[in-house]
């Protein structure tokens, strides 16, 4: 399928190969969780370069000069529960000024549906720019109801990053928010009759926290 102008992957040859690293069903839950936060912290040089930044003063060993520096502060990474963390941890090891919020939503099983059990984000949402992490875009409910639920706050831009989607979850997060840029390391064949990308990774939260 030919994907949305607002959809970017990230083709760099070191996020590829953590990524290829992280597919074998023989990774570790450690080195599945070690290759999650180094693939996250790449992928965050991409999703920021467009942040804003602010000119400072400062005194380097030779003289006082004028400098650009980015306000973290005005940046909100926040996490889709449980398996956003991951995420969460890479981006916060390059931005770590950055405010944190976080969703709470999980699957039904037989829906497919989000339901949602934990929403908490910083004040002054209307302020700050904000990237909605998830290690899966598959059927697209999740996002879809986690970016809902944000713009509820009216912050001043939204964009959603993920390791994997699919041209199912593509097509569903666009029509609902077409506004909303997608960052994705891949772009896999399909889903499965049980929501799960193929060829895909598994469960990124199982294989992230050993829970399988």
């Amino acid at each position: 399928m030919a994907l949305p102008d607002n959809v970017h992957v990230i083709d760099h040859p070191l996020v590829q190969h953590k990524l290829s690293l992280m597919r074998n069903k023989e990774a570790s839950t450690n080195s599945f969780r070690r290759l999650l936060n180094e693939l996250a912290a790449l992928m965050t040089y991409e999703v920021t370069r467009d942040v804003g930044m602010q000119e400072v003063e400062v005194q380097t060993p030779l003289e006082t000069m004028k400098t650009r520096v980015i306000d973290g502060k005005k940046l909100v990474f926040v996490s889709i529960l449980r398996a956003g963390t991951g995420i969460l941890d890479g981006m916060l090891s390059v931005v770590p000024g950055a405010r944190v919020g976080h969703i709470g939503l999980y699957r039904d099983p037989k829906t497919l549906m989000a339901v949602e059990y934990y929403f908490k984000m910083p004040q002054n949402m209307e302020e700050r720019d904000v990237i909605v992490v998830d290690p899966m875009l598959a059927t697209g409910n999740s996002a879809i109801a986690a970016v809902e639920r944000l713009k509820e706050l009216n912050p001043k831009s939204i964009k959603f990053v993920c390791l994997l989607t699919c041209p199912e979850g593509v097509a569903a997060m666009h029509k609902a928010h077409p506004d909303v840029p997608i960052y994705t390391a891949a772009v896999d064949r399909q889903l499965n009759d049980h929501g799960y990308i193929l060829p895909g990774l598994g469960d990124a939260g199982d294989r992230m926290f050993g829970t399988k």
